[in-house]
């Protein structure tokens, strides 16, 4: 049988599964044009009209033949649901045992202290009296994604459905990694866009990447040196398997040098990863397959620190609009397209743009030379009210 990809949105990883000789089909909620003239689709939007969550994945799966499967984001969040895939396929990636203990913050906030991983203070419900003025607190969903749902932390008492996390200033970062259940390897570092307002998002929201890190080289080694240590120690701890990510905030450390902070484990495919594709000549999804099944890459990221870059942005509807047409989008290296005729409600993803450059400005102004024709092309061209 084919492969079953899953998740929010499958579309990279179904490119790179193609790309490498694959054939595989995809179940997410978008279902978007490209993908679906890619490989075989499933949406929950459009096919199933649900709305997106972990159980309309599995609920829509259960007409679906597979003896393998797949998972992107936010699975990660959801192991019951992962163990229920586990009962009908092989789970090509970390298990629901492994989720449950890396994406627990108690757990994972132990276990940093005891390594002595550099990591914001961590705050569960009924701790809130340890927040301290010397921080600023930032209330954070405990199984969110994408920076949904973080807010300045006002005071209140905490559900059990948030965490504090003290807010650390720096750099948004991402690192990519590959692993065995022993070892991993380091195959990207990325700056995180987050809440750019000339993409039409706000706050906390994740909004794309640039690779690779806009600093200099010595100073990319010791970001490096940090994150291989921190990947090192929680592919041996959890037994990691198969790529995943780790978002980072680069803060100077009492030395001076740059420091990571590990912020969040993604124990799964992740966003970035398409641009060290590009980038690097790497097929994610081979080096997936390939560590889950115990063969780790010969690849030193020490040589792709300074350059060229490379860069994705999500564009933000600033109103609600209805799509144009969208034959030759593709043409134009923009992806998840949407259909013609399809809504897009303000503040929802229009489609994802790429750009290169020579230095990280660059391909940021690149980057926003798209969103600005993107723009053009569906009206979305003045702030909404």
């Amino acid at each position: 049988m084919i492969p079953l990809i899953l998740g929010l949105s499958t579309r990279a990883i179904a490119e790179s599964a193609v790309r490498g000789g694959n054939n595989v089909f995809t179940l997410d909620y978008f279902g978007d044009r490209d993908q679906r003239a890619l490989v075989k689709n499933h949406s929950l939007s459009r096919d199933y009209r649900l709305p997106f969550s972990a159980e309309s994945l599995l609920k829509a799966s259960s007409d679906l033949k597979f003896d393998a499967v797949l998972y992107t984001s936010n699975l990660e969040n959801h192991p019951k649901v992962v163990g229920e895939l586990a009962d009908r396929a092989d789970v090509l990636g970390n298990g629901p045992g492994v989720l449950r203990r890396v994406r627990d913050w108690a757990t994972l906030r132990e276990f940093c202290r005891q390594r002595s991983i550099p990591h914001p203070p961590t705050l569960l419900p009924g701790e809130e009296k340890l927040a301290t003025s010397k921080f600023n607190w930032l209330r954070k969903p405990a199984c969110g994604g994408g920076g949904s749902g973080i807010r300045p932390w006002d005071g209140r008492r905490l559900n059990r459905n948030f965490v504090l996390q003290a807010y650390v200033d720096g750099l948004p970062a991402s690192a990519a990694f590959v692993a065995d259940g022993k070892k991993g390897v380091v195959i990207g570092l990325t700056r995180q866009l987050i809440g750019h307002h000339e993409f039409g998002a706000t706050g906390y929201c994740w909004c794309g990447n640039i690779l690779p890190l806009p600093m200099e080289c010595d100073k990319s080694r010791c970001v490096l040196d940090g994150v291989a240590k921190m990947v090192s120690l929680l592919t041996r701890h959890f037994g990691l398997k198969g790529v995943g990510g780790i978002d980072i905030i680069i803060s100077d450390g009492p030395d001076g040098r740059p420091r990571p902070f590990l912020v969040e484990i993604n124990p799964r495919y992740t966003a970035s990863m398409e641009l060290i594709e590009w980038g690097y000549g790497l097929n994610i999804y081979s080096l997936h397959l390939d560590a889950v099944n115990g063969y780790l890459p010969e690849f030193s990221l020490t040589g792709h620190l300074d350059g060229p870059f490379f860069g994705k942005a999500i564009v933000f509807a600033r109103n609600s609009i209805t799509i144009p047409d969208t034959g030759g989008w593709s043409e134009r290296g923009w992806r998840d397209i949407p259909f013609p005729s399809d809504e897009v409600r303000k503040g929802r993803p229009v489609c994802t743009v790429f750009a290169g450059g020579n230095t990280h400005n660059e391909c940021l102004t690149n980057l926003l030379i798209n969103d600005a024709n993107v723009r053009r092309k569906t009206g979305d061209t003045k702030e909404g009210m």
